[in-house]
């Protein structure tokens, strides 16, 4: 199915667990060190470098540029290093995350609550995901290096539905799946 972020909001209760999705429209970058940030910003009152409501985070921390491309390798980074700052972010209003890897029980009640969802990316592929970002601008935190804050274009990104709204969860029916 081919899906913009723009629409992700009356899109994300549709959708399944183990749903196939290619994702089109603009997302954020954002690793460990971003979201620390983002966790002092909002302590202190103040406001996120993007609008987190309805907005799309990708964990990921791409490599440097090469001559004639918009962005180096961008795969996705482990998600759950994020799980203490997610259900805040979730709970301000961000619609989507993209990252590998299973979420704690905090996160996964938190997309429920917030009717949010996780995809996954395909891990190890970052050379063949960068050829699905077409514009690449660093927005924050510039000090981070290839954790800085990014607003990316994607067009056509293959993502997973592994956590849905309704409580679905690809990392719980992959594995009893495979016990039968």
């Amino acid at each position: 199915m081919k899906a913009d972020t723009s629409e992700l909001t009356q899109l994300a209760p549709t959708l399944k667990a183990g749903d196939k999705v290619e994702l089109s429209g603009f997302i954020y970058t954002g690793r460990d060190a971003a979201h620390k940030r983002f966790a002092q910003l909002i302590k202190e009152g103040k406001e996120l470098p993007f609008p987190i409501k309805n907005a799309v985070i990708y964990y990921a921390g791409p490599t440097g540029t090469k001559e004639g491309m918009v962005i180096g390798s961008c795969g996705p980074t482990t998600s759950g290093r994020m799980d203490p700052y997610t259900p805040k972010l979730l709970d301000m209003g961000l619609k989507g995350i993209i990252g590998k890897g299973e979420r704690s029980d905090s996160v996964v009640d938190a997309i429920a609550r917030n009717k949010a969802v996780y995809f996954c990316a395909i891990g190890g592929a970052g050379a063949l995901a960068c050829k699905c970002i077409e514009s690449c601008e660093v927005i924050a935190f510039e000090d981070l290096g290839c954790e800085s804050v990014k607003k990316l274009f994607i067009r056509d990104f293959p993502l997973i539905v592994t956590v849905d709204c309704h409580g679905g969860n690809l990392f719980k029916t992959g594995r009893e799946a495979f016990k039968r």
